[in-house]
């Protein structure tokens, strides 16, 4: 679903920051190699993920969903020199993929992979972070942010992909779909906690940008 005409897109698109070479081949080669590659993050989304990853200039950045590496990438421009980002992805067959386009930017050394689930994974870190980045299983979001909240800190930035859904949020709910359910609930409960400032960008198929108190 498009939220905005396609030229008011493309006058945005075009009136936006470059997209940098390197992300540029990294989506010829998604959409040439990769099965459903609409997944990936994108011009002028990646561009929004950069631009706050600089204005928060995050030490520590959690992504969970690395598809094939083009948002890790964006959001590792923010990083402070000697920060980490841990990006995490279960499908092991877009490893190889990911990491040649990690090591062929200037952040190859500070992106660390971690491939199955997050819900396993995740518990078991030791690091506290500025910055968390959940663009995964969408049945699955609630699930993310428990196993999420402590692992971060107050003034942490929890960034939520896909909340608009393709503006099924705002349609009668079918009872069989499963993720729309997830994300209405998920979308509520970042409005009334009153552990988060949250706003809904309306970026792409929505951004939500949540401060932890």
């Amino acid at each position: 679903m498009h939220f905005l005409s396609e030229i008011l897109e493309e006058y945005i698109d075009d009136h936006s920051e470059e997209e940098p070479g390197l992300l540029k081949q990294l989506a010829h080669e998604t959409h040439l190699r990769v099965v459903r590659p609409r997944m990936i993050t994108g011009h002028y989304q990646g561009r929004v993920l950069s631009l706050l990853s600089k204005i928060i200039a995050p030490k520590t950045i959690l992504e969970i969903g690395t598809y094939t590496g083009y948002s890790a990438l964006c959001l590792a421009e923010g990083l402070t020199s000697d920060g980490a980002l841990h990006t995490i992805e279960i499908n092991e067959e877009l490893t190889e993929m990911q990491r040649k386009y990690f090591d062929r930017s200037p952040y190859g050394k500070q992106i660390v992979q971690h491939i199955g689930d997050a819900l396993e994974i995740i518990p078991k870190m030791e690091d506290v972070f500025d910055l968390v980045f959940i663009d995964a299983e969408k049945k699955r979001y609630n699930k993310y942010l428990d196993i999420v909240m402590p692992k971060v800190r107050s003034g942490s930035i929890i960034l939520s992909d896909n909340v608009l859904w393709s503006g099924k949020v705002i349609e009668p709910l079918v009872k069989s779909d499963k993720a729309t359910k997830e994300l209405l609930e998920y979308n509520k409960r970042l409005k009334e906690d009153a552990r988060f400032e949250t706003v809904i960008l309306p970026v792409r198929d929505g951004l939500t940008l949540s401060r932890v108190r």
